[in-house]
Parts: C-alpha cells; structure tokens; sequence
C-alpha cells in the first residue's frame, strides 16, 4: 500500500513541476515537456515501474533478474527522475527568467517569418533534397531483402528479416543512418511549411518529391514506432504553424487512427490476432508500452556492478572513443546478449533499450543517474526556451519540432546521445547554420546598397 501512496504523490507532484516547467501539460498544446512526461516517463517508465515493485507485472524479462530487492530499488530511482527532471528545468527556467506559460503561448501566436529572396536556401535545400532521395535509393539496393516487401509477399519470418535490415546491413551506415532515415522526412517538413506559406510552386514539388520517401524510409523495416512519430511531427508542425488547432474530436480521431494502425502492424507483424494479446497489460502493444520500455532497466541494475564491471564511458559514440582505440560498447546490447543469448543466436534480438537510466546506470553506477538526470534536465531545457525565443522562421520551426519529438524518443534508447550526439549537432549546424549565413548575407548585401545609395546622394 505504501508504494501506492508514493506513486500518486510523486504522479501529482510530478504532473504540477512539469506543468510550470512546460507553460501547459494541456493535450491540445502539446510540447517538448509534456510528451516528455506523458511518453518517456509516465507511460513508458511510471506506470510500469509500480507494477513491478508490486510484482504483479507478469513480465518475462523481470523472471530473469538475480535480485528481487532492484524492484525497489529501481521504483525509487524512476521516483526521483519524476522530480528532479522537472525540479531541475523550473530552476533553469528561474535562473533565465522564462515564463513558460507565457513564452510558449506567444510562440504558438508568432507569424512564419520568411525571407524576401529564398533562392539561396531554396539551391541548399535542393542539394539536399537530392543526397536524400540518392540515400534512401542507396539503403534499398543495400538490403538483402525489404522486410516491408517481404511482408506483402506473406513471409513468415519478418522478425528475422527485421534484425537484419537493421544490423547486418551492408553498406555504408553513415548513409543510411544521417541522410535516409536522418535526413528525409526532416526535409520533407521543410518543404511543407515553405510550400504553405510561399507561393512558389518548386516547394510543393519538393514536398511531393519527399514525403513518399520519408513515408517509405520510416516503414521499409517494420519499425512500428518510427512511421508514428512522424506524423506526430506533423501534426505539431500544423500546430505551432497555426494550419491546426487541436480540440478533444481531433485527438479521438487521431487516437482511433493510432490504434488501428497498430493493430494491423501486430496482426501483420508479429502475428497477434488475439484480443487477449491485444488487451493484455503486460503483453502485445500495452504491455510494449507500460513495461518493455523499463524492464531493461532493471535488468541493467541487475547486472553491472554484480555481475559485470561498469562500462566507465565505453558507451560513447564511437566517433569520440575512436580517438583513444576503444570499441563502443552499448549497454543495451550487453543486456541483450546476457539475459537472451538464445534470441541473440536465432537473429530475433538485437538490443535491449530503456529509459536513459539504464546506460547512465551500466557506465556510471548510482552517480550516473544522480546527475545524469539533472544534466539531462538542463540540455532539455536549455533547447526548449532557446527555440521558443527563436525567430519562427520555417527551419526554426522544424528542428524545434525535430527535437520536441526526438527528444523524448531519445530518453527511452540511452544516456550516451545526450553527452554527445553526432547528428543532433549535424541538422543544427546544416539548418541552422545555412539558415543564418544566408540571413548574414542578405542583410551584408542590403546593408551594402544602401551604403551605395547614400554615397551616390
């Protein structure tokens, strides 16, 4: 009863330090923090964590760790996350003086910005538009066989050919990674901003030209998650551009349209056809939701620093842990290959993510989540009010939306991306950075003719 009490007081608790934080927790205005609280910690952490300190979540990965105690151990961690994450962003809000509420409903209120002459970002863009299109070609020749395809032709092991479009993919992952799956449908939002708000028709060519090439890149492999983030990002750039105003009938509608793609990729997919499954809280999508996503992080508890040595920063990305000759070593992959080796051998399983906690846990023991957490809170925030205070000008609003959505995505995957994350600084610098030279350039040359001018007076 007493970790009943303690979930609500700390859910209430939470629930009102990220109301402040956010500005509104409101589903009709929904932001970076509160699909962070709604998604990667009440739904996806949360809920799950009470069972399993209960234990009553009848889950198969918690059958396999070695110490019943890391159940109570893990729910009073997952408690501390709900409040500091939350406690942490108010201070910073405090420190930068953000009115959250404030702030964020001026920005949902702020016209599109556009430059008067866009052909040199429109060239930029261009460039893009085309490595994109050649990647997402290139990541098809480079599958042995598309799991999509394979699916529509009634195989039988898609779960197999899924770990395979993934990890034993044979070309270049650079590609594939930055500029198919990375790079498209950021482009393809792009250019749907562009081609609502200028009148020029080679932006809503573009826009044709890519979103059946992010549709495709977000569906080849049968993730399930992927193609649904997507069309959130839609859906928030129509809010934040002022073409949708969300109300309850359009959240039923999308909820329902939700569900039902859901089912059909179960039934397609993993081959669940039964109500049960479907119902189930701790089995088919529910129980993928409220109990996959954590689970693993009890088992990362479980396992270093008793079993295994921590990993002491080989979680990096390899790019940086290239500079000393060591091997990147992601903690989800450890987990996998010591609970599940059987899954591992037969080619179904790949890694085990979870909450950030987790890798932070496997590199840095108890420390890791203490100030993990906290430095997590500020990164977040940090990028929250810088984008709210930001011009709205159509990239801006993109990869505010990019992140609003990938962010939370990336605090159920690791720790590691949030230290240092190759492609986070890849679309700022390629968006951002094009967008504000050309913005320097345009104002030089303008700036240049009227000094001209007033020489000639």
């Amino acid at each position: 009863m007493i970790y009943i009490v303690l979930w609500l007081v700390v859910l209430v608790l939470s629930f009102y330090l990220f109301s402040k934080a956010s500005g509104t927790l409101s589903l009709l205005k929904p932001n970076m923090l509160s699909i962070t609280f709604f998604y990667s910690l009440l739904i996806s952490s949360f809920i799950g964590s009470l069972l399993i300190v209960l234990d009553i979540d009848g889950n198969y990965m918690l059958g396999r760790i070695s110490n019943e105690n890391y159940r109570v151990i893990g729910f009073f961690w997952i408690c501390y996350i709900m409040i500091m994450m939350p406690l942490t962003m108010l201070f910073i809000s405090q420190l930068l003086g953000f009115n959250a509420k404030k702030e964020y409903n001026e920005f949902l209120r702020k016209p599109i910005v556009l430059f008067r002459n866009t052909d040199d970002f429109f060239f930029v863009f261009s460039v893009l538009t085309v490595i994109s299109i050649l990647s997402v070609i290139y990541t098809v020749m480079s599958v042995d066989k598309i799991p999509l395809i394979e699916m529509f032709k009634g195989s039988n092991n898609l779960g197999e050919l899924r770990i395979q479009a993934s990890h034993a993919f044979s070309g270049n992952v650079y590609i594939k990674n930055i500029f198919a799956i990375g790079l498209t449908p950021i482009l393809s939002l792009v250019a749907y901003i562009f081609a609502s708000f200028s009148s020029k028709r080679r932006w809503r060519f573009l826009f044709v030209l890519l979103f059946p090439c992010a549709i495709f890149i977000n569906i080849y492999d049968l993730q399930k998650s992927p193609i649904f983030f997507y069309f959130l990002m839609f859906i928030l750039i129509n809010v934040y551009i002022g073409k949708l105003r969300l109300n309850y009938k359009y959240l039923v509608l999308f909820g329902f349209s939700g569900v039902f793609l859901i089912i059909l990729l179960y039934a397609f997919v993993q081959k669940v056809t039964s109500l049960d499954q479907f119902l189930s809280y701790n089995s088919g999508p529910i129980g993928r939701l409220i109990l996959s996503q954590i689970a693993p992080f009890y088992l990362h508890l479980d396992l270093f620093g008793n079993q295994m040595d921590f990993l002491a920063g080989k979680s990096l990305p390899g790019m940086l842990l290239g500079l000393y000759d060591l091997e990147q070593i992601r903690s989800a992959k450890i987990v996998m290959e010591h609970y599940f080796p059987e899954r591992v051998d037969q080619g179904i399983a790949g890694v085990l993510n979870t909450l950030y906690a987790g890798e932070a846990y496997a590199n840095f023991g108890n420390y890791g989540i203490l100030f993990g957490t906290i430095y997590i809170a500020l990164v977040i925030q940090l990028i929250y009010i810088a984008f709210i205070r930001m011009p709205k000008h159509p990239v801006v609003v993109t990869v505010f939306v990019y992140f609003t959505v990938n962010i939370p995505r990336t605090l159920v995957g690791g720790f590691a991306d949030f230290l240092f994350n190759p492609f986070w600084i890849l679309v700022s610098v390629i968006f951002l950075g094009s967008l504000i030279l050309i913005k320097i350039k345009y104002d030089f040359v303008a700036d240049f003719k009227n000094y001209i001018k007033r020489l000639g007076n």
